[in-house]
């Protein structure tokens, strides 16, 4: 009656179960047992230990084959009590089950404390196992390094290459190493923390570190930890990110911004970085504070055009729109003006850069006061002399009048880009955006970026002005 009721309550459980005689026969297997050998009855499955072996292949993790007398039932029978063997079971004639199984046997015994029944539990762990796989798959593909500790024992058991490139360890070398051997968390922020997470398996989160390498160097490195479970045994997902390269680099940009700090502070022309959004003035060299006239505080928090740089609301559009479009500006007339009203006569040039993440304006200003002198007093010069020049030849006037109009040297013209001369060539024969966009074959808003690149070279800040000086260089004959 009571093996009875024990069967009865067997037969729902999800559990496999076999039931064999301590004499060796089966008596008994519930139905999960007998779906994971893929039988339909207890017939099917054999009716002793060794009909069991003649139908089914046991194998051990690397495919080797069990004997007849190393099998589960075969254990048992001898009196043997085990638990978590995991086996792949195949059967022999060919019907394709192949299934991962895991066993466990259980010896009853009666009031004599003699063995009066066999009870063989069973769990099926295939789906399991082809996760293990896939996690295994992915481990091992990680880009980023990455080593997994198992909590119990303390020891590593598996890693991918991005750890071992870091580290300069071969996976022999790391795999099976306790963790004090290989501290991950030797030097980490908060090291307490960390190992507490260990003890209770929890989340390590990210924190810098030190891990040693192989030459008996250390790297710097972000580590954090995630708790998963492997093979049913507590571990810790150990993932790392590398800082030596994001330190170098860091290194390498604070000494560029040192340099550019140098050579900004030093240049001899007047230098100022204005925020492109508002113009407000966020640094400014010595040459331009001695150029305007006002301290660093008259200067610093103030808009460009304010702080002595004279420029109208159309010209810093154009100059804004050219910037937007990853364009420079190079010598554009403008002038700085001293807080004593003294003007200084310039050719700004401007260029975008980025400051913390802050679009930002480099205006570089280049003295041509003297310059704009000489030029004045030369051409006052030979407009004297060519009231009276009926003894100079033709082609002497024409290098005089070329002298006299310095702006038409074609010098200025060689600075445009092939792009920016057929532009100007259709501006100088009346065609709008629209057309040149048709004509070129280009967007309109490429048009309109090429055309303000060109009115910041020239000069200009309106179509009219931009026909005349084209007209005055040849362009537009059409």
């Amino acid at each position: 009656m009571g093996r009875r009721r024990l069967q009865q309550v067997m037969t729902h459980l999800s559990e496999g179960v076999i039931l064999l005689d301590p004499a060796g026969p089966i008596l008994w297997a519930n139905h999960a047992a007998l779906d994971m050998h893929g039988c339909a009855t207890l017939e099917e499955l054999g009716e002793s230990t060794s009909q069991y072996a003649k139908r089914f292949t046991l194998c051990e993790s690397g495919q080797r084959q069990l004997k007849t007398g190393q099998t589960p039932l075969a254990r048992l029978t001898a009196g043997d009590t085990f638990s978590g063997l995991t086996l792949e079971l195949t059967r022999r004639d060919g019907q394709g089950i192949t299934r991962t199984l895991m066993f466990r046997g259980m010896v009853l015994s009666d009031e004599s404390n003699q063995p009066e029944m066999l009870v063989l539990f069973i769990v099926d762990t295939t789906e399991k196992v082809g996760s293990d796989e896939l996690f295994d798959r992915f481990f091992s593909s990680k880009p980023s390094p990455a080593a997994i500790l198992r909590l119990d024992d303390s020891r590593y058991i598996r890693t991918n290459d991005g750890f071992c490139e870091m580290t300069g360890f071969s996976a022999e070398d790391i795999l099976g190493r306790p963790f004090h051997e290989i501290d991950v968390l030797h030097d980490a922020q908060w090291r307490d923390q960390a190992v507490r997470a260990l003890a209770t398996h929890t989340a390590i989160r990210p924190q810098e570190s030190r891990v040693r390498t192989a030459d008996g160097d250390s790297k710097a490195v972000m580590v954090a930890g995630q708790p998963i479970v492997v093979m049913g045994r507590p571990c810790m997902l150990f993932s790392f990110i590398d800082l030596e390269a994001r330190r170098r680099a860091e290194q390498s940009l604070r000494q560029s911004e040192e340099r550019f700090a140098k050579a900004f502070r030093m240049a001899p022309v007047p230098m100022a970085v204005c925020i492109q959004s508002n113009w407000c003035v966020i640094e400014a060299n010595g040459a331009f504070v001695t150029a305007v006239g006002r301290s660093r505080n008259e200067i610093i928090g103030r808009t460009v055009t304010s702080a002595g740089l004279h420029l109208d609301q159309a010209t810093l559009r154009d100059i804004r729109v050219a910037l937007d479009a990853n364009q420079m500006i190079r010598n554009r007339d403008a002038q700085l003006r001293a807080s004593d009203g003294l003007v200084i006569d310039g050719l700004l040039s401007a260029e975008s850069v980025m400051i913390q993440d802050e679009a930002c304006a480099l205006f570089v200003i280049q003295d041509i006061t003297e310059r704009k002198r000489t030029e004045s007093e030369l051409i006052s010069a030979i407009e004297a002399v060519m009231k009276d020049a009926s003894w100079f030849s033709r082609t002497v006037m024409e290098k005089l009048a070329q002298v006299r109009r310095p702006q038409v040297a074609m010098s200025e013209v060689d600075t445009l880009t092939a792009r920016e001369r057929e532009v100007l060539e259709l501006i100088c024969n009346g065609q709008g955006d629209a057309e040149i966009a048709q004509r070129l074959r280009l967007s309109r808003n490429t048009v309109r970026n090429h055309v303000a690149t060109l009115y910041g070279k020239i000069g200009v800040n309106r179509r009219s002005a931009a026909v005349i000086w084209g007209r005055e260089r040849g362009f537009g004959t059409d």
